[in-house]
């Protein structure tokens, strides 16, 4: 097994400075080609093998000096470029200036497909910018094996720009890959809801939870890439369209049961209190027979989905 690619950092040369010295060298051997070839051509100055060798060091000075404008690299604020030297990695320029670095290094293109996502990658300059991943809806079963649509958003950036580069083919495709095998692991370990008296985490009601539990899930599986997970949440929660239907009519049934269950509590404390208000105040007196009926009207009454129409009896209730 090969051992694991680390990190390098490296410190470029003062670009502005390597530029004035190169451009000095290269005046510098044009002139003094210029002169050994002058020198050579006159008629008047006698051949001399020191004017071949002048002119052959200008024109290797110049040589040289071009061969060096090779080594000027520019460089945004979170932007990183990998050089390898004669195939072997040589270190990791990230910071933002003009620099001038070995000429022999060449920059790794960070990705070999000439197209990922519709974007043409042709720079060699790795971002060191946050990104954000937005994958696809998927299907996948939950704890209960209710089929669910799921979709996530991951928030990531390049921690180490060396395994990003060497250790993985195409560093975009593996953490979506990455992405959508962490989905399917979580959703199956949680339900979509809680079920009905239960408190164990749920991928509908437990958000931050579900969110810290994916993000770990992901930092794990793209440790090899060098790459470092900011945030990732879960953007678009649902029911897959087959059961959609059905599973709305147990959200409603739920509903109405809960909330007449409020109401008849409601109503129950109500009758109560009016009983006792009665009682209390000797406003009349009513046998057991006539409380049940008092009862059941305002029962009647207060749980009924819609408005009473009140008879008024002139005689009495006896």
């Amino acid at each position: 097994m090969e051992a694991e690619i680390k990190e390098k950092k490296l410190k470029g040369k003062n670009g502005w400075l390597m530029l004035f010295i190169v451009i000095g060298a290269i005046l510098a051997g044009l002139a003094m080609a210029i002169a050994g070839f002058i020198l050579v051509g006159g008629d008047e100055t006698p051949e001399n093998p020191a004017f071949f060798a002048l002119a052959g060091a200008g024109l290797v000075v110049v040589l040289v000096s071009s061969v060096c404008l090779a080594g000027f690299k520019v460089l945004a604020p979170n932007e990183a470029i990998v050089l390898t030297l004669f195939g072997k990695y040589h270190g990791t320029l990230e910071e933002d200036g003009f620099w001038f670095v070995n000429p022999f290094c060449s920059a790794k293109k960070p990705i070999e497909d000439v197209a990922v996502f519709g974007k043409a990658m042709l720079s060699k300059k790795l971002s060191l910018k946050a990104m954000t991943l937005n994958n696809d809806k998927q299907k996948v079963n939950d704890e209960e094996g209710n089929p669910i649509e799921i979709s996530v958003v991951v928030i990531w950036r390049i921690a180490d720009c060396a395994k990003a580069v060497f250790c993985v083919d195409n560093y975009m495709t593996f953490i979506s890959t990455q992405c959508d095998s962490a989905i399917r692991q979580v959703a199956r370990q949680y339900p979509y809801d809680v079920s009905e008296g239960g408190d164990e985490k749920s991928l509908r009601g437990s958000s931050q939870e579900i969110a810290d539990v994916l993000k770990a899930e992901l930092q794990n599986r793209v440790n090899m890439a060098g790459i470092e997970i900011l945030d990732a949440r879960i953007n678009n929660l649902a029911y897959a369209p087959e059961i959609a239907a059905a599973m709305l009519q147990r959200q409603q049934a739920s509903a109405i049961i809960a909330a007449r269950q409020k109401i008849v509590d409601g109503a129950v404390s109500m009758v109560e209190m009016a009983l006792n208000k009665l009682n209390e105040n000797k406003v009349v007196e009513l046998d057991e027979e006539r409380k049940a009926a008092m009862v059941s009207n305002l029962l009647v009454i207060l749980c009924g989905n819609r408005d009473a129409q009140p008879i008024v009896n002139s005689g009495t209730i006896y």
